[in-house]
């Protein structure tokens, strides 16, 4: 490598603590190392490098006040950042990737603000690590109320022993989660996971996207909604999973902020519930007010960023709207910081892993793995590399089944179903239900095992060519 590259890692990547009780960022710090990169924690400074490419890793950056000196003059490469926001006038000519799948915080004008569009450096992202994370942490907050069996009564009653299951059981009427109506907004990473969570409730899913995306959906069993409206007509709870969108600069709003409305609240059943673990603006907070007060919303979770000047306490970012409703709501809301995905460590320390070899790629080969927006001229486009079973069948997925050794195992599979299909359909109509019932067993077993293939090769999803 002819000169010294720098890259700024803005987040922590690490997430369980070390003996001195930081975050432990020294999985990600080995992996960089072992590539024959280094590491470095704290700024770069100004004294000359040795060729390569180097990392420095400053976790505590938040505020604008606090990124934009240090890379308003393009003093970094690259960028590596998971929930700081990056202002647009901050200059990395090399890339950035986002430790995660939505990128509207990765607001540089390098590569095009948030949606990649039209800059001279890529903007890529690491889809699906933290996919589960997240959508497991929305079932949570839903699972709370759905079922809506008070546990915490139930709970003190007990201790206190004030309670007779044989008599007092039936001042507890509840209904379960399993048939109930779920509306996901978003067929993404998250939104999929979200839906697939749901499903295995034995709740309803019905799934809002663009239309290109309807055949995919009602692939996986679940039914299509060609607008939000008709998703979240009936509904029982409502979970969106867009991301922002595009910033109008001219407004400073994004494209899907209040894109939950009072049409939207409005048409769910009464007393449903909303899980907004996507972005905070994605909601629109005096609606949601105003479908609690009504009691259309009897329960909303809330997970979105909060910043807070350390010199004066004033509170900033998407969360601040709904701290407004806490004081007639406050029981029926449940406000986090953005930390559903962001907290949990194994996605954090294997997405910044992921993003590592991304900004190396990039600067080594020009090589864009995981590209959000426009392909930046003098760029090769890597494709896409996921977690297996999470999001899109990607073509790796696919070569890798047909020449690896799955391969014979697969065909067998399909094979043996085929023919105890068939010999079912030639028998004659008056034996065909004995003929199946004969072969249930063979014909169950050789389907489960089929689909259980099928999801560990990471075939089951959506595929776009």
């Amino acid at each position: 490598m002819d000169k010294a590259y720098k890259v700024l890692i803005a987040d922590l990547i690490g997430l369980k603590f070390d003996a001195n009780g930081a975050p432990d960022h020294s999985a990600v710090k080995a992996y960089i190392e072992l590539q024959g990169h280094t590491f470095h924690e704290g700024l770069a400074g100004d004294a000359p490098y040795p060729n390569g490419i180097h990392f420095f890793y400053q976790p505590d950056l938040s505020r604008e006040d606090e990124i934009l000196p240090i890379t308003q003059d393009g003093q970094y490469d690259a960028l590596i950042a998971a929930a700081t926001f990056i202002p647009a006038a901050s200059k990395f000519r090399e890339g950035g990737v986002r430790i995660g799948a939505g990128t509207g915080n990765m607001g540089a004008a390098s590569w095009g603000g948030g949606n990649g569009d039209g800059g001279e450096a890529p903007l890529m992202n690491t889809p699906s690590f933290n996919s589960r994370a997240t959508a497991q942490m929305a079932m949570k907050a839903l699972l709370k109320v759905l079922p809506d069996l008070d546990v915490e009564t139930l709970h003190a009653r007990t201790c206190a022993g004030d309670f007779d299951t044989g008599k007092n059981l039936a001042e507890f009427p509840t209904e379960k989660i399993e048939g109930k109506t779920i509306a996901v907004i978003g067929y993404g990473n998250i939104g999929r996971e979200v839906a697939n969570l749901a499903k295995a409730f034995g709740m309803k899913v019905r799934i809002y996207a663009r239309p290109h995306h309807q055949q995919w959906i009602e692939s996986e069993g679940f039914t299509y909604a060609s607008s939000i409206l008709e998703a979240a007509t009936g509904a029982d709870a409502l979970s969106p999973h867009t991301g922002l969108g595009a910033l109008n600069a001219e407004t400073g709003t994004f494209a899907n902020a209040g894109l939950i409305n009072a049409e939207i609240l409005n048409a769910m059943n009464d007393g449903a519930v909303v899980v907004n673990y996507d972005r905070g603006e994605v909601v629109d907070a005096q609606s949601l007010d105003a479908a609690l007060s009504s009691g259309k919303i009897r329960y909303a979770a809330i997970d979105a960023d909060l910043f807070k000047d350390p010199a004066t306490g004033a509170l900033s970012g998407p969360m601040v709207p709904y701290l407004a409703l806490l004081e007639n709501h406050a029981d029926r809301l449940e406000l986090l910081p953005h930390a559903a995905a962001d907290t949990e460590h194994v996605s954090r320390v294997e997405g910044a892993k992921q993003a590592v070899d991304q900004i190396i790629a990039c600067i080594t080969e020009k090589r864009v793995m995981n590209l959000k927006g426009d392909l930046p001229a003098g760029y090769t486009n890597g494709g896409a590399v996921t977690v297996p079973g999470v999001g899109k069948v990607t073509p790796n997925r696919i070569a890798s089944a047909a020449t690896g050794a799955h391969l014979q195992t697969l065909t067998q599979s399909t094979q043996e179903l085929a023919n105890l299909w068939q010999t079912i359909s030639n028998t004659s109509e008056d034996k065909r239900e004995m003929t199946a019932l004969e072969q249930a067993e063979s014909l169950t077993r050789l389907s489960n095992e089929y689909i259980t293939m099928i999801e560990k090769l990471g075939l089951k999803g959506p595929y776009y060519g």
